[in-house]
């Protein structure tokens, strides 16, 4: 008797361990996934936390020791051929991906007044056109079985003085909920997700204070909350939430 496969999920922006991104990519593999993830290491090398050089290899060996395959692709996602090559070499690696989890992103803070043309087309490049053109390439090579597909994209309604980073989110928020109508011949869902404040490393000592005492719950999130709420999207239980814009914040207020 052969063993039954595992189903397939690629996992973008995992850049670094503290990210969210590593905690979808192993509590999916604990849940019997494999996992294709991407990253960017360019990204991480401009921002203030820099970059975690071993993350990649890290993320994939616990993903391993919990019993999955798993790849790291380095992908530039502001590049519109690189999300049809990134679905591609998911399948190749590891077969055809059945879910989609959205986690990557451009965010530098700015406002109305100071934002720039470069950073706003840079961040809607990223953050909503990578968005729908991996929905597109995922729906394209989809041969699941109807009902147990899934897309999930993580969003953010932080829009002042953070523009075009909450504007951006803004519009993949509308692509994604289209999603779960344009491919209900499919029977892919298509969900996003909101996680509200997260400590992955970005937050100030005042930021992290105030946002723990704004949030209902007296803390902030953890990348672990975030996936906790994404292993039940993909699963069984999860197939029945469609088309809907999702907050897992802890009462932050929004």
């Amino acid at each position: 008797m052969t063993e039954a496969r595992r189903p397939v999920a690629l996992v973008t922006g995992v850049g670094r361990r503290a990210g969210i991104g590593a905690a979808l990519v192993t509590a999916l593999a604990e849940d019997g996934w494999d996992v294709a993830f991407s990253y960017w290491n360019a990204y991480d090398d401009r921002m203030d936390w820099g970059r975690d050089a071993d993350s990649a290899a890290e993320t994939t060996r616990a993903a391993e020791a919990l019993g999955g395959r798993a790849v790291g692709i380095e992908a530039d996602l502001a590049r519109p051929e690189v999300p049809a090559r990134l679905l591609a070499q998911a399948g190749a690696e590891l077969g055809s991906v059945r879910a989609l989890v959205m986690a990557h992103c451009e965010s530098v803070d700015s406002s109305i007044l100071t934002t720039t043309v470069e950073s706003f087309d840079r961040h809607f490049a990223v953050n909503t056109r990578a968005a729908w053109l991996l929905i597109k390439a995922f729906a394209e090579q989809f041969d699941a079985p109807h009902g147990t597909g899934r897309i999930i994209a993580l969003t953010s309604d932080h829009t002042a003085f953070n523009l075009p980073y909450g504007a951006s989110k803004g519009a993949l928020d509308r692509i994604t909920l289209a999603a779960a109508h344009e491919l209900a011949g499919l029977g892919v869902t298509a969900n996003a997700l909101n996680p509200g404040p997260v400590q992955t490393g970005w937050m100030s000592p005042d930021t992290e204070r105030d946002l723990a005492r704004a949030t209902a719950l007296g803390r902030l999130g953890r990348p672990s909350d975030t996936a906790d709420y994404v292993r039940f999207l993909c699963s069984a239980r999860g197939g029945w939430i469609n088309g809907q814009l999702l907050h897992s914040n802890g009462g932050f207020p929004h």
